[in-house]
């Protein structure tokens, strides 16, 4: 069965004078209709631009099957940037009042319809998208890529990855998407910035799940973390004039609006400072001496 969104290999069954027709099974061609991806027509047309010299009845090719700009099934030697089920990070090339056309590599764009869009895309924005066969049978991409996110990596606790932010949502955290293409997630206790969709971010893996999903947090290890922390208090407290508001038993979310940091970790950098003794804390805040 031919199968569209995906490369493979098929046989040449005739010539014609616009291309060759290709089969898997050498069947007569009964329609284009297409199901669950499988094209039940037995041969699709390799236009003659693709078709080298000498090419004869039984030549094999590796080809991609999509759709034209007719809607007709057609095969192709050009490789895509993405086949079906898979993820990779496309271009915006234009947007119009039914979504966005992404380069995939193929003479017909990719449609990113606007439903499937997470947030608003802009021409030349990088996209983290899947491909799929939508209800009318086409192909056509997705920024909603959870679940074809791989969590098969070989990473390892502690490791340094670089990962894709595509989704944030207020009750986990932000969903990353780890060299494009392994599922990640740092969790809302790790979130003391704001991380926004399409924004590339290091993190520090903290977790690797038995479903292979991973943690992450984008601050180090908390000794390595306390000295950065403690830098950027006392950096703080320099800019403005010697002294700040804030101490052991401010309420949390000041701190974290004002700091980036979690009430421990304010706290384990001011003892820091305090033990290294170039602050002084009292009840109205820290001075420096």
């Amino acid at each position: 069965m031919i199968k569209l969104g995906k490369t493979q290999r098929l046989s040449v069954v005739k010539t014609t004078d616009f291309g060759v027709y290709l089969s898997d099974e050498g069947k007569q061609p009964k329609s284009y209709e297409v199901t669950k991806g499988d094209i039940t027509a037995d041969k699709i047309l390799l236009p003659k631009n693709q078709v080298p010299a000498h090419t004869k009845v039984g030549d094999k090719f590796d080809v991609f099957v999509y759709k034209d700009s007719e809607d007709r099934p057609i095969a192709t030697t050009t490789v895509p940037k993405l086949e079906l089920g898979e993820v990779a990070l496309l271009t915006v090339k234009e947007t119009s009042s039914i979504g966005a056309f992404l380069d995939w590599g193929l003479v017909k764009d990719l449609m990113l319809p606007f439903k499937e869009q997470t947030y608003k895309v802009q021409t030349g924005d990088q996209v983290l998208v899947a491909l799929y066969i939508d209800k009318s049978r086409r192909l056509c991409a997705t920024m909603k890529v959870y679940n074809y996110l791989a969590t098969d990596g070989e990473y390892e606790k502690e490791q340094k990855v670089t990962g894709l932010v595509y989704e944030v949502i207020d009750a986990f955290g932000a969903f990353v998407a780890v060299d494009n293409k392994y599922s990640a997630l740092i969790p809302n206790k790790e979130l003391f910035r704001v991380v926004k969709p399409g924004e590339v971010i290091e993190g520090r893996i903290t977790m690797i799940h038995e479903d292979g999903k991973m943690d992450l947090s984008i601050r180090e290890k908390g000794h390595i973390q306390m000295d950065a922390d403690a830098e950027l208090i006392f950096n703080r407290l320099e800019e403005a004039g010697g002294f700040l508001p804030y101490h052991d038993k401010s309420d949390p979310e000041m701190i974290k609006l004002n700091f980036n940091l979690s009430k421990n970790a304010f706290k384990r950098a001011i003892g820091r400072l305090m033990k290294e003794g170039r602050i002084t804390i009292s009840d109205t805040g820290i001075t420096k001496k």
